[in-house]
């Protein structure tokens, strides 16, 4: 029998390379091996805390959700696949005959499976193992000269291409970003891609502050000392959108408080659990559009196909590639913002 090596979280801080048998592939799957996997920030949340969000591990999980391999085995029709394909593993595997999926909103499917993640129970394994299984609609082909590295960047690109999406028409407007980490990064070339006007990037960390600058951020603004020179861009010119990435109670108030009235705030960052407060009067008073923004859904194939025509350069954010089998010790090195913005895991 095969074997496979995954990492696997078993509590905080206790990420650990376990080899696990792999069985027959059932039918109407397909078996990949990995070439890439990117360590997001909800794995880092998963790592640090055992949870994200509301989702907490309750078993042993297989961590990662942007992932690429290639394909080495089928099992019955696979829509055009083939032995050998190189694709980009869509982390989502939804149900099609729900109500939301009817909408044609399957990324709030009611029946949805996500790779890596513990919102069900049992939780989904993901995709950071030498081998792992998916089926066919999970798997987008890419181009042979696309490194794996990039194509497994296509989920975190497909989140931050449906925020985008549901701030509406933002050619022409003014926005701002708080966070400035990989999601946060991708969004600001999302946004330039899409006709912005300007795109402004908020943190209260240096290192990566800089690295948005070097990306085309513009300005950057340093919170970690009072709110002056974010004053200062209000003044300036009115921000039309304001997208809260930190995933921090404080962000969101930043964005409702930063935004024009009658503009919007697209919440894309993943809060603490349970009740935050919110600047609920100042929503109604500047009668703001508050909005949600959850995954992706069609936006997957598009950011392959941004990727592979090389619209959107990925691999800029990518400050470290480690193996696979080091897993642990890339975690460390991803939580260490002053040292990395997006660490990927590789197969060797």
């Amino acid at each position: 029998m095969n074997m496979a090596v995954a990492a696997t979280l078993f509590g905080p801080e206790d990420l650990r390379m376990v080899e696990h048998p792999v069985g027959e592939l059932a039918p109407g799957m397909v078996r990949v091996r990995f070439g890439a996997g990117g360590i997001c920030g909800s794995d880092m949340h998963y790592f640090r805390h055992a949870r994200t969000g509301d989702f907490v591990v309750a078993s042993p999980l297989i961590l990662g959700h942007e992932i690429a391999g290639e394909i080495v085995e089928i099992n019955g029709d696979a829509n055009g696949l083939q032995v050998g394909d190189r694709v980009a593993v869509n982390p989502s595997r939804w149900c099609g005959h729900c109500s939301r999926c009817g909408e044609g909103r399957a990324n709030l499917c009611e029946n949805i499976y996500f790779m890596g993640s513990a919102s069900k129970t049992p939780h989904m394994q993901g995709g950071f193992a030498t081998i792992f299984d998916a089926t066919p609609a999970q798997c987008v082909k890419v181009p042979d000269h696309v490194p794996f590295a990039a194509a497994a960047l296509a989920e975190p690109l497909a989140v931050s291409l449906h925020a985008v999406a549901r701030a509406g028409e933002v050619a022409g407007r003014g926005a701002v970003i708080f966070g400035a980490g990989p999601i946060g990064l991708l969004t600001m070339l999302v946004l330039k891609l899409k006709g912005c006007r300007s795109v402004a990037v908020a943190d209260i960390a240096a290192a990566p502050l800089a690295f948005a600058g070097k990306l085309g951020a513009n300005p950057t603004i340093d919170l970690s000392e009072g709110d002056e020179e974010l004053r200062s861009l209000i003044a300036a010119s009115p921000i039309d959108i304001a997208f809260e990435i930190s995933g921090t109670a404080a962000g969101l108030a930043a964005a409702i408080a930063t935004v024009r009235r009658g503009g919007t705030v697209v919440q894309v960052g993943n809060l603490p659990g349970g009740q935050i407060p919110v600047s609920a009067n100042a929503v109604m008073a500047k009668e703001l559009d508050l909005k949600g923004t959850f995954r992706f859904a069609a936006e997957f194939e598009e950011a392959v196909g941004l990727i592979a025509r090389g619209e959107v350069d990925v691999l800029k954010l990518v400050t470290a590639e480690r193996a696979l089998l080091t897993a642990p010790d890339a975690f460390r090195l991803a939580l260490n913002r002053s040292k990395s913005v997006k660490v990927v895991l590789t197969a060797e």
